[in-house]
């Protein structure tokens, strides 16, 4: 086998390949709205037909929800498994799209050529990326570089709730793998391929504290009965202390500092604090005092108050002392902080905080945890190694401050490990009118999966 012959297949095969992408991206395929049920099944089938055209068993799986696309192939060294998501976002609002969002083309644009329409990043560029290197591999080499799952969703962008039931009743069918791969994550920056090695978790709390048992005349109330805003501001406010650091009881027990080798590559990258906020508008780093502004987005965890309301908010002007102030408050995890641990405290901490006569409901939760990818297993640094031979600055190990909750299912569920690795630019516009992915991010990311399954196998 010849990389070089891949590497030269991919290139002359571009215009085809961008010719399949493009008709995958004129299928609606939008998840959330029942409407497009049958636009979902119909992405499904053209995935299935474009498996089987690499040798590859394929098939539609039924759920509650949207198909599942599930491939098997046979061959020798790893068993890889390959993740992505055919689903895409709706398109509203529609005016703000400067073409049809499910007519896609290719566009000149100051910073380069971009393929635009939705899905055109996330995922279906991202997902096409991987099967077009399979593509060239089997047109070169008459086989795929070894043993393979392909597992392609059609609910990622409507919460996945087929997802888990389906790995557990197929659970012999998919607890074999060596190594999950993931295509639905990005660059570090234009230059710099990144693969995600950290994914924070999360924990949602939402509360109500409650004192008098309805609302007050503040003239009569005011200053003798307690006021709920003023209570739960107050216990907002205790959650951190003045360098930042949340102050719940035993919040960081399970975050490990980053190792010196980590530091090290994040410390490289060169990431400039000022022009990230400036960005936003903002020009102070806040929150945990003392830690480099990668570390506070990729290796810590925080507390925020999402949302927080009570009293009139009308217009004009209502002299009321509330019955009831609420807030919404998001942990963002790390390590290995246990979600139902982080809870349990906080809703500790929210009661040590309340004064007679108040009460509070804590009216849902929701966690899951963190992941962490085992960086040590030698695949990491060999695919690391690979991505920078594809692109002009080396690739690193990094974080990422959001949470994508597939690599924690493969690793709670099936006990394997993710590579994450996506070739989207931050103004891909995901999610919003007028998403794009650069040509170079497509052309790139497929050479790069080549030499990333040539270095895996």
């Amino acid at each position: 086998m010849s990389l070089d012959a891949v590497l030269s297949r991919i290139d002359a095969d571009l215009p085809a390949a961008l010719d399949r992408l493009k008709a995958l991206m004129r299928i609606p395929s939008i998840s959330t709205d029942p409407e497009y049920k049958a636009e979902c099944a119909r992405a499904a089938n053209w995935l299935v037909e474009d498996l089987e055209s690499l040798g590859v068993q394929a098939e539609t799986r039924q759920t509650p929800g949207h198909p599942m696309v599930v491939g098997h192939i046979d061959g020798d060294g790893p068993h890889l498994m390959f993740y992505g998501h055919y689903d895409v976002q709706p398109v509203d609002p529609l005016e703000l799209w400067n073409r049809d969002p499910f007519d896609p083309e290719v566009e000149d644009t100051p910073a380069g050529k971009v393929i635009r329409g939705r899905g055109a990043n996330d995922d279906k560029g991202q997902l096409m990326t991987f099967i077009e290197a399979c593509r060239a591999w089997k047109e070169v080499n008459g086989t795929l570089p070894c043993k393979m799952t392909f597992f392609l969703e059609g609910e990622e962008e409507s919460g996945s709730p087929s997802l888990v039931p389906f790995l557990e009743e197929n659970l012999a069918e998919f607890s074999a793998p060596d190594l999950a791969l993931i295509c639905d994550t990005g660059l570090f920056d234009e230059k710099t391929p990144a693969i995600t090695t950290m994914l924070r978790g999360m924990v949602k709390e939402e509360l109500t504290i409650t004192a008098a048992d309805k609302d007050l005349h503040s003239g009569m109330y005011g200053g003798i009965a307690a006021n709920p805003i003023h209570v739960l501001s107050t216990a907002l406010a205790a959650l951190h202390d003045d360098q930042g650091r949340v102050t719940i009881p035993g919040f960081y027990d399970d975050v490990p500092e980053l190792s010196d080798e980590l530091r090290k590559q994040w410390d490289g990258l060169g990431f400039d604090e000022a022009a990230f906020l400036g960005g936003v508008g903002l020009s102070v780093p806040a929150g945990e005092q003392g830690r480099t502004g990668l570390e506070m987005i990729w290796s810590r965890p925080t507390c925020e108050v999402n949302g927080i309301w009570g009293g009139y908010t009308g217009a004009g002007f209502k002299t009321v002392l509330p019955s009831e102030a609420s807030a919404k408050i998001s942990f963002r995890l790390v390590g290995q902080q246990d979600p139902k641990a982080i809870s349990d405290s906080f809703r500790a901490f929210i009661r040590s905080q309340l004064p007679a006569d108040c009460s509070v409901a804590f009216n849902i939760t929701n966690g899951a945890p963190a992941s962490v990818m085992a960086t040590e297993d030698p695949a990491f640094e060999k695919a690391r190694l690979a991505l920078s031979d594809e692109w002009p600055n080396p690739a690193a190990f990094i974080g990422c401050g959001g949470s994508i909750p597939i690599a924690g299912y493969f690793k709670t569920i099936l006990g394997v490990d993710s590579m994450l690795i996506g070739f989207g630019r931050d103004d891909d516009q995901i999610h919003s009118p007028n998403e794009k992915y650069a040509l170079e991010s497509f052309h790139r990311g497929i050479r790069s999966w080549a030499r990333v399954l040539d270095a895996l196998t």
